[in-house]
């Protein structure tokens, strides 16, 4: 079994990669990093990020998830896989969290108002309702 740590370019990923890495401590597992690369949202960021005027490849896409999985990883000093996708992020992370049959699934969720509290963002949300394991939400402090 795996520990998965889901992770996105925000900030809190680093609280999540935390989390994780405890988890894969205590039940001596490994710990794999997997961040999605959602084409349709970010193509044109990618284009001017590497400077080009056609359409990045499935490749590109994955490393730039790759990247996004490291910086998120960065200053653990546990031992772990990073994994970059594409694709509809909530299907993908499921998906791999599958592949490797993780025994948790840990992944970042925002602070809301009052009223929105009983809402997540719509991945996070996704997966907590999708899931065939246990999932583990670190919640935004701020």
């Amino acid at each position: 079994m795996t520990i998965v740590a889901s992770v996105d370019d925000e900030e809190r990923s680093k609280a999540v990669v935390k989390e994780a890495a405890t988890l894969a401590d205590r039940f001596d597992e490994p710990l794999h990093i997997v961040s999605v690369y959602e084409e349709s949202e970010h193509d044109h960021l990618l284009n001017e990020k590497i400077n080009i005027d056609e359409k990045a490849t499935d490749e590109d896409r994955k490393e730039i998830a790759r990247t996004v999985a490291e910086r998120a990883s960065e200053g653990i000093s546990r031992e772990h896989e990073v994994i970059g996708r594409t694709g509809n992020p909530a299907e993908e992370i499921l998906n791999y969290a599958t592949e490797v049959d993780s025994r948790y699934l840990v992944l970042g969720g925002r602070k809301r108002s009052p009223v929105g509290k009983a809402l997540f963002g719509s991945v996070t949300q996704s997966i907590l309702l999708d899931a065939d394991r246990p999932v583990v939400a670190v919640m935004d402090s701020n």
